[in-house]
């Protein structure tokens, strides 16, 4: 790719014949997505005393070693517990050509379970972060903050972008593409980004979100439509287009703006700065080329926002901002869109919770 930008679906393929990214077992179709390469966790899951950084100059290995409590077995599936942080070597490894940067984060689905899984390096300063030239293995921390889950060798709780350069868009490029092509249902408030905000006053009923329960079973992560969300989820509803979040308690939310992403640029959402508010909205902040988009059979997408309060409770009001998205070029149109020739759980989405539950 001569140009800058993020690496579509076939530029992965050709680091992938490269051996730029390599993996035991091989790399199968399904984990190429049109802007990112899934990940896959390994056989076996470190139960560590805490969340670390690897370090400069240090090996993941030796430092898995110093805090390592116990090990899993992940071939047989297992469960990671509620609170507890884990360690998984993944199955992919990278060896970066110069010019080649990437980073990593959580699934949509994983975020929506609470599932906080960051990628590590050796030798990482940082997570989800990774510098061009790097070469070696790849780890995931998971830590699953509000259901025990269960887990399985192969499963792909995160995923990973790779960018030639730097090709963010300013806020001039970003107005001038949005009045080439709306990128957002109303006013586009742009400004390091397209802001937009929360949905508690819906068009029909008073649903406006779900909260957690604190004290659930097991998610089975490969068991979709099967659990009754109202088992693992409590509503939240508002007359009157206000909610006050709980300390600690984490939430399903949704934007009152529908976004688009078109299919030459990819989308990731930034946090929000915490002087505006006590909480943290979205884990999971990948948006793939053609996300609401009708080319790919959207007709815009609301983002679903995963929030959780922290020191204290905290009003949240219809149409407040709580977020950005940030767009970037991609090097090529990819080959395949989101939501298109590609099986997309949340193309033309509204408020929805993990496809692992069922709200019948």
């Amino acid at each position: 790719m001569s140009q800058p930008g993020v690496l579509p679906a076939q530029a992965l393929r050709g680091l992938i014949a490269s051996g730029a990214i390599t993996a035991s077992p091989a790399i199968i179709p399904e984990q190429i997505q049109p802007a990112s390469l899934d990940l896959r966790l390994g056989n076996v899951a470190y139960r560590v005393r805490a969340s670390f950084l690897i370090g400069k100059g240090r090996k993941a290995s030796d430092r898995i070693a110093e805090f390592e409590m116990h090990r899993i077995d992940l071939t047989q599936g297992a469960v990671l517990e509620k609170g507890c942080v884990y360690v998984v070597p993944l199955m992919e490894s990278l060896a970066l050509p110069p010019g080649i940067t990437a980073v990593a984060n959580a699934k949509s689905s994983t975020g929506r379970l609470d599932l906080l899984t960051r990628l590590i390096t050796d030798g990482g300063t940082e997570f989800d972060r990774i510098a061009e030239g790097y070469h070696g293995p790849l780890y995931a921390e998971v830590c699953p903050k509000s259901f025990s889950v269960l887990v399985r060798a192969g499963q792909r709780l995160n995923q990973i972008r790779f960018r030639q350069g730097q090709a963010v868009l300013s806020d001039a490029e970003l107005t001038a593409l949005n009045a080439q092509e709306p990128l957002v249902s109303g006013e586009a408030l742009i400004s390091e980004g397209l802001g937009f905000s929360v949905d508690l006053k819906p068009s029909k009923g008073d649903l406006v979100g779900y909260r957690a329960k604190p004290h659930t079973g097991v998610v089975d992560l490969d068991k979709i439509g099967h659990y009754q969300a109202s088992e693992f989820w409590e509503e939240i509803h508002s007359q009157n287009g206000r909610i006050i979040l709980d300390p600690g308690a984490f939430y399903i939310l949704v934007s009152r703006e529908a976004v688009t992403i078109p299919p030459d640029y990819a989308a990731e959402m930034a946090p929000f700065l915490a002087m505006v508010g006590e909480f943290r909205v979205h884990y999971a902040g990948f948006f793939d080329p053609g996300f609401g988009h009708a080319e790919a059979g959207g007709a815009g997408s609301r983002g679903v926002l995963e929030v959780r309060c922290h020191e204290a409770p905290f009003v949240l009001e219809h149409g407040q901002i709580v977020g950005r998205l940030v767009y970037e070029k991609m090097a090529e149109r990819p080959e395949s869109l989101y939501g298109r020739e590609i099986a997309s759980n949340y193309q033309g989405q509204g408020l929805k919770l993990a496809k692992q539950f069922r709200t019948d």
